[in-house]
């Protein structure tokens, strides 16, 4: 009898536990992690450019807390990604190139990784470490992306600029006769085949399968889109809304680079890339077509989420790696630091949270401890981002007064504040500085740097990055034991 007793107690603790393991685990919240490619903040008709239409990403954004004032730590797809993946500067992980960052984190945790040993299914689809586009689209490979980060990972292959469809080369191509081309090129294509026959649309039907496959247990899933990143390729109804003879060129004054230091001046200008006016304007017009087809994805997989009854239960972040440059200044890219370079859009829809708007200065390295938390994990004590969880609550919290960024080769810096913009180009200025005043000037378009009326706040700024720089490279993530 007192056997049979210990037997059913043992049986209905068992019970008990897997009931309560279950429970556990459909309480843990999804993370659904959206990237796009080169996306600037001034892109997005929710932020402010209502000549750009991104219904989905706006809905987004009406739903969840919207950053205004996100940075990227690096305006490069390669150590901007390893930065807000593992969590620290790129001076921590020694990541300037086009490389994941994993050589020299060692043993620390990706931010995916973080979830993955925490009982949730990590999967990657497509670029969220560095891939080469278009080569490694067009290969279907996995770049320089980080294995330890992920139990699966997909990749979407495409044809990219040998889409078939009607192509053509803005850059260095004056007189236009040359034929589309390969590469990190303005090449404009307006493909036929719809949104299948691309790889954006290819990463959006995989993220769909990931999602109903996967609904039943927690998952951390990163979706990479490519798009907007050049080239410039979309199905030819995304561009049907931007015709170029409709696209206004941006602010911009005549002698614009007359006060900047060389080095300040962009890799790729309206003048080196031999682009007339025309040309300006088909690249504006295509890039507004490539994110309008890059929206319509992110919709397809939101719409997912909430078909599958998931939408209560996940975390929804949407960024991008850093911005792009559109004219401003007759600059086209990314990897200056100016706004339009540096500060991406970045959205955060927590369940059960209320919508917001939150101006408080953020980075996107952020990310890394502000979902570990809202997940209740642990992410390590040494990580340099800092919880956005508290203005998720309450958007007027000012996380940041400051944000940092770096640039050509980390040897460029950038900090930025409510009143100023600060840049040094080498951490002693001896390739030139530029000050803006960003309530009178948020343009950029006035370098006070040299006038002597403003030398006590150039100094000030000067020991400011002095400050960080030496935080910063005190924090080397090698100074730590494994697993710490």
């Amino acid at each position: 009898m007192k056997n049979t007793i210990l037997k059913a107690a043992h049986l209905l603790l068992m019970v008990i536990l897997l009931f309560t393991t279950s429970l556990n685990a459909q309480q843990k919240p999804n993370v659904l992690f959206i990237i796009a490619d080169d996306l600037t903040a001034t892109a997005i008709s929710s932020y402010e450019n209502k000549a750009s239409f991104t219904p989905n990403i706006d809905k987004l954004a009406s739903e969840g807390v919207m950053y205004t004032s996100a940075y990227s730590q690096f305006p490069v797809c390669g150590p901007s990604r390893a930065s807000l993946m593992f969590g620290y500067y790129p001076h921590a992980t020694k990541t300037f190139g086009y490389v994941s960052g994993r050589k020299n984190v060692g043993d620390r945790k990706s931010w995916s990784q973080l979830f993955m040993d925490n009982g949730y299914k990590s999967m990657r689809v497509s670029k969220i470490y560095h891939m080469g586009v278009p080569i490694d689209i067009t290969l279907g490979s996995n770049g320089t992306d980080d294995s330890l980060s992920w139990n699966e990972r997909y990749n979407s292959k495409g044809l990219e600029y040998l889409s078939p469809g009607e192509g053509e080369l803005v850059q260095n191509n004056p007189d236009g006769t040359k034929p589309v081309k390969d590469g990190n090129v303005m090449t404009i294509v307006k493909s036929e085949g719809g949104d299948l026959a691309q790889p954006d649309g290819k990463t959006a039907q995989k993220a769909i399968q990931l999602i109903k496959a996967n609904k039943d247990k927690p998952f951390f899933l990163a979706v990479g889109f490519v798009r907007p990143h050049v080239p410039f390729v979309a199905p030819k109804e995304y561009f049907e809304p931007y015709p170029w003879q409709r696209m206004a060129f941006p602010i911009s004054y005549n002698d614009d680079w007359g006060d900047m230091p060389k080095r300040a001046i962009n890799y790729v200008t309206s003048v080196n890339a031999q682009m007339s006016a025309t040309q300006e304007k088909k690249a504006i017009a295509a890039y507004y077509a490539s994110v309008a087809f890059m929206d319509a994805q992110v919709g397809k997989v939101l719409a997912a989420l909430k078909d599958e009854g998931l939408e209560d239960n996940t975390i929804v972040i949407f960024t991008s790696d850093h911005g792009f440059h559109l004219a401003e200044h007759r600059f086209w890219m990314k990897v200056s630091l100016k706004e339009e370079s540096v500060r991406v859009p970045l959205i955060i829809k927590v369940p059960g949270k209320k919508p917001a708007v939150c101006n408080s200065f953020v980075e996107l390295l952020d990310l890394y401890p502000t979902v570990a938390e809202l997940a209740g994990l642990t992410p390590s004590k040494h990580i340099q981002g800092k919880s956005l969880v508290e203005t998720i609550d309450n958007p007027e919290v000012e996380v940041r007064d400051m944000v940092f960024t770096v640039t050509q080769g980390g040897h460029s810096f950038l900090l930025r504040n409510r009143e100023w913009a600060f840049m040094s180009y080498n951490e002693d200025g001896s390739l030139g500085y530029e000050l803006f005043d960003m309530l009178k000037d948020p343009h950029q378009m006035t370098n006070l740097a040299k006038r002597p009326e403003y030398s006590d706040t150039l100094n000030h700024f000067k020991e400011l990055l002095a400050l960080k720089l030496k935080e910063v490279r005190n924090n080397d993530i090698n100074g730590y034991p494994d697993g710490e």
